[in-house]
């Protein structure tokens, strides 16, 4: 017998996509934001990722060994937990943090839980949050303004989404743009939407990801933003909300599994966001947003759960049946 266990939700089709060519596929996705993050910011940035990628697979490696699992650190998971928690961190965090925050992605979120496909909650996200929550001040002040910027307006000590709580935020010419193209301040990944939306479209095509809860994510902090009157421009480019949808929200092991439980945690997502930028004392909510959501996911997969081999009439009357049963 294979000692693989495949988890989806019906119908079941078995594809020949292991977890090494799914997190290798992830991995070629983000070359782009290493290779942009390093031009925008400098070699600390590109250090900051190899050194949180290696820690992160020795790290896996240890406590595989010292539990006496087998050591499945080939798959390429840690690799991908430790270039996300680094491209989601300011490109200049003292790495001494960064192996700190590695630590507790691999061995407390993944780790203690029983290792890939068993975390309840994003490996990346928990070690982001624990150095938010550890080491405020070096998490929330080491932006560098980019070395391709040609106007100091982008980000010194604040980001852009701080102001606009803040109401001191003002937009100037070609800003948006700037923003798009990733020409600004900010977390060493998230800068450029343009390379984060053809990511996403690779990501796609090669049926790596779903559309749903991404979308779903974006979509509502489109709306609730809109309604609020906001800044919808900024609400969009700036922060680490397409970084989050794109890779964050559609994670195998602590995302929904069906459809419409997919649709209801990236809407879900997305509200939290919103309301986490528009009230709470953080500038951006889609960390914490993410991680509330991935404590309520195994709930979600059971909306909306498709019989199959019956129609709706068989349903409708077996449900009749039942119920009278009772």
């Amino acid at each position: 017998m294979s000692d693989k266990m495949y988890i989806s939700s019906s119908p079941h089709f078995r594809f020949n996509s292991s977890t090494r060519t799914i997190m290798l596929a992830v991995i070629i996705s983000l070359i782009p934001e290493i290779i942009w993050g390093t031009v925008v910011f400098g070699f600390h940035a590109l250090l900051a990722v190899l050194v949180s990628a290696a820690c992160c697979v020795g790290f896996e490696y240890l406590f595989q060994k010292l539990t006496k699992q087998k050591i499945v650190v080939d798959n390429l998971s840690a690799v991908v937990t430790g270039i996300l928690l680094a491209l989601v961190c300011p490109p200049a965090v003292p790495l001494w943090m960064l192996i700190l925050g590695d630590a507790v992605a691999i061995i407390v979120a993944k780790g203690i839980f029983g290792g890939i496909g068993s975390n309840v909650f994003n490996p990346a996200l928990t070690g982001r949050a624990f150095m938010i929550i550890s080491f405020p001040a070096a998490m929330g002040a080491g932006w560098i303004i980019p070395k391709t910027a040609h106007e100091l307006d982008a980000v010194s000590s604040a980001t852009a989404l701080a102001r606009i709580s803040a109401g001191t935020f003002t937009s100037g010419d070609g800003l948006y743009l700037k923003y798009f193209l990733g020409n600004r301040a900010g977390c060493i990944g998230e800068v450029s939407i343009l390379l984060i939306l053809i990511s996403f479209a690779f990501l796609l095509l090669c049926h790596i990801i779903d559309w749903r809860a991404p979308v779903a994510m974006v979509a509502t902090v489109t709306v609730c933003t809109l309604i609020a009157g906001d800044n919808l421009p900024m609400a969009l480019l700036g922060g680490g909300l397409m970084f989050g949808a794109v890779f964050m929200v559609t994670d195998y092991s602590t995302a929904p599994v069906t459809k419409p439980g997919r649709l209801v945690f990236g809407a879900g997502c997305g509200l939290i966001t919103f309301l986490i930028r528009k009230f709470g004392g953080y500038p951006e909510g889609v960390m914490f947003s993410i991680l509330i959501m991935n404590s309520v996911a195994p709930f979600l997969n059971n909306l909306c759960v498709r019989k199959y081999g019956y129609g709706k009439k068989v349903q409708n009357q077996l449900k009749n049946q039942i119920e009278e049963g009772k």
